[in-house]
């Protein structure tokens, strides 16, 4: 086993064979995590983006922050019903793309996909930025570096993903669940504490906040309304996540639509009890919350400025600090979670994305490597491609939250409204054929629901576009035509491809003639061997050729030739510029001219070796010519392999690996001992 290839085991463990995929089907109480961290951990940052909106006018705007809530909550419920109804009728894993393109046509369906693609490459890079600035503020060290934090981030959370979707749910599912609690647990004891009247106040409950210019006084009808759709807007990141259960359904154990469905459903209600209970605290406690880039805009009692060197915390934190003021453990231990749960809400999108980019895959729209699986059955190369535009973004951007907020949310309600009116349409279409008066039933109560749900998403989306085009918004809708064009060109150029590659009856005509060419460095056993093999395919002609590059070496060669007695014709081609590469292709091609109804088989003797460091110091020549003779038509290239001792000591070496018993292998019916036949050969007898 190559220094490679024990390195790739020892980051992502033993390979795992395409029988084992059940194994890697999630539980609910693992796709949970796996599945919900996005939108469970959006409470971290959510509720902090109302606030910053709603400061813009002054404190006193805080008064509409838990009405805002309640709204994003009413919107958040209808999208988990909606969402409910597409994994039952559509549980291949193709979620909103799938029921786009199948109602809607392809155009929408790459529409939404694109819109996707990029909604999951902002979560990874909101999430992971967001954590990078919850670490700065417990590590002062990291001030100023959040964005390699984020970076190195990213490539953690890849390389657990990439050890399969099962090992990393239970890597995560800890962690989100002890988020769960903490959140739950200290909103629970505020909200005693605000019943019995004990509830403290924040912080930075006694500042003032100073209105934006433009902002001061009563605020007209219009401008109120302008302030609210903002915050709402900026609020709707809670909702973001919500499409992933719908896109790994076939994670799911069986029966898949149900447990989803189920997740789904558990997804809604415990987000929504978070995030309004931490907007109400957060009104309760009277925390003053403002755009960390304008913090000028915080002031002492009395209109003074804020000490130097003043340092504003998150929302969730200033909550934690006030209600465990008695508890510290308990104010370290929310924060720790918090933290955590940020890097691993880029989990969701870990799983979502590379299960969209497969199905895209198959469907001609995306790379077909983005449809392979890797050693461990994970969808590694679109683990690698999401790992590494995500990380574009964060230095493209700081990691700073505030800013890729921004431009969040807007992919992820595109989808939204298609998929809605995709699902109205699979309704409307079933009812026409459906005569069970029950299953009727289900369905208008199915088609009312989605019906709702558009209209909620598609108010949500004008919202959205209206606030947040200025504010970035613009640059999702440029990367998300950017994604749509590529996918189109990547259809358009498979198609065309597969034209090319129609068989057709000139196919069936044979060449005139075979002119074989044996390259020829020197005279030893890969060259015999490479001119054995072209003998016994029997062409019509066959010659060896040689380049000289030093006329010393061509008459040594020309020499041992005749003196071996050799019956095949060498042919030397003169190079006065020492290159080898040109002479032999210019001589293919101008063999074929002669020929132009032959073809022309090259022969290049290549050595086999087994460990790594020895290809670098082998066959690069070889390489080199394959790369250009593979352009040149009309001409074949043939490797004829000569095996050094290396080869035979890594194949045995692998042979042994392969072999060994694995922890597990007895229990699935792989392990047996040397005087123990195999339960096949047993079945066999």
């Amino acid at each position: 086993m190559s220094v490679g290839d024990v390195s790739k085991r020892i980051l992502l463990g033993r390979k795992l064979s395409s029988s084992q995929l059940g194994e890697t089907l999630l539980p609910k109480r693992i796709a949970l995590p796996v599945f919900a961290s996005d939108a469970l951990s959006s409470v971290a940052y959510a509720p902090d983006e109302v606030f910053i909106m709603l400061s813009v006018a002054g404190a006193s705007a805080y008064a509409w922050s838990w009405k805002i809530g309640v709204v994003v909550a009413l919107v958040m419920l209808t999208v988990v019903a909606s969402y409910r109804q597409t994994v039952h009728a559509y549980p291949s894993g193709g979620g909103d793309y799938e029921v786009a393109m199948t109602n809607l046509g392809k155009t929408a369906g790459v529409t939404v996909a694109s819109a996707l693609l990029v909604d999951y490459v902002l979560t990874v890079a909101v999430s992971i930025s967001s954590a990078a600035q919850y670490a700065a503020g417990a590590i002062p060290a990291l001030i100023g570096h959040e964005a390699i934090a984020a970076t190195v981030a990213v490539i953690l959370l890849a390389a657990m993903n990439l050890r399969g979707v099962r090992e990393s749910g239970g890597f995560f599912a800890v962690p989100t669940y002890l988020f769960m609690a903490a959140i739950l647990g200290m909103c629970g004891y505020g909200l005693l504490q605000l019943a019995t009247g004990d509830l403290p106040h924040a912080a930075s409950a006694g500042l003032e906040i100073e209105p934006k210019e433009g902002w001061e006084g009563p605020l007209g009808q219009v401008a109120l309304m302008m302030l609210l759709a903002r915050a709402f807007s900026s609020g709707c990141a809670a909702l973001t996540g919500v499409e992933a259960i719908s896109n790994g359904v076939p994670a799911f154990q069986k029966p898949k639509s149900k447990n989803a469905a189920t997740t789904l459903l558990l997804l809604g209600l415990i987000a929504v009890s978070m995030m309004m209970s931490v907007i109400v605290l957060a009104k309760q406690m009277m925390i003053r919350y403002v755009d960390p880039h304008e913090l000028e805009r915080l002031r002492s009692v009395g209109g003074g400025a804020l000490p130097k060197g003043y340092e504003q915390h998150p929302v969730i934190t200033q909550i934690a600090q006030g209600v465990f003021a008695d508890f510290s453990p308990g104010f370290y231990f929310v924060i720790t979670v918090t933290g955590v749960i940020l890097v691993l809400a880029a989990n969701t999108a870990f799983n979502g994305f590379p299960v969209l980019g497969s199905i895209l895959a198959q469907d001609g729209f995306a790379p077909r490597a983005l449809a392979s699986r890797g050693d461990r059955l994970a969808y590694s190369n679109g683990i690698i491609f999401l790992a590494v535009m995500a990380i574009i973004l964060i230095q493209a951007f700081d990691a700073q939250t505030t800013k890729l907020i921004q431009l969040y949310i807007v992919g992820v309600f595109v989808s939204f409204n298609l998929s809605q009116l995709g699902m109205i349409r699979h309704w409307t279409r079933h009812l026409k054929t459906e005569r069970d008066p029950a299953e009727r039933r289900l369905m208008f109560r199915a088609r009312v629901i989605n019906t709702f749900g558009l209209g909620m998403t598609a108010i949500v989306l004008v919202i959205v576009l209206i606030t947040k085009f200025l504010a970035g918004a613009w640059i999702t809708i440029i990367a998300m035509i950017l994604f749509f064009l590529l996918m189109k060109g990547i259809r358009s150029h498979y198609d065309r491809v597969a034209d090319e590659l129609k068989a057709d009856d000139q196919d069936k005509v044979m060449p005139t003639r075979v002119h074989a060419i044996v390259l020829v460095s020197k005279l030893h056993k890969p060259t015999l061997r490479a001119l054995a093999f072209a003998k016994a395919t029997r062409p019509n002609t066959l010659e060896a050729v040689f380049v000289d590059i030093d006329e010393d070496v061509t008459r040594r060669l020309l020499e041992e030739w005749d003196h071996r007695g050799l019956d095949v014709p060498l042919k030397v081609l003169h190079s006065p510029y020492r290159e080898i590469t040109r002479p032999i292709v210019d001589y293919a091609v101008e063999v074929r001219k002669q020929y132009p109804r032959g073809v022309v088989a090259v022969y290049i003797p290549e050595y086999v070796v087994g460990r790594w460091w020895e290809q670098l110091l082998h066959n690069q020549t070889a390489l080199r010519l394959k790369g250009r003779l593979l352009f040149t038509p009309g001409v074949m290239v043939t490797s004829v392999p000569f095996q050094l001792r290396s080869s035979a000591v890594a194949i045995e070496r692998e042979r042994r690996e392969e072999s060994r018993v694995h922890a597990g292998d007895l229990r699935r019916g792989r392990a047996r001992g040397d005087d123990q036949p195999a339960a096949s050969d047993e079945a066999d007898a």
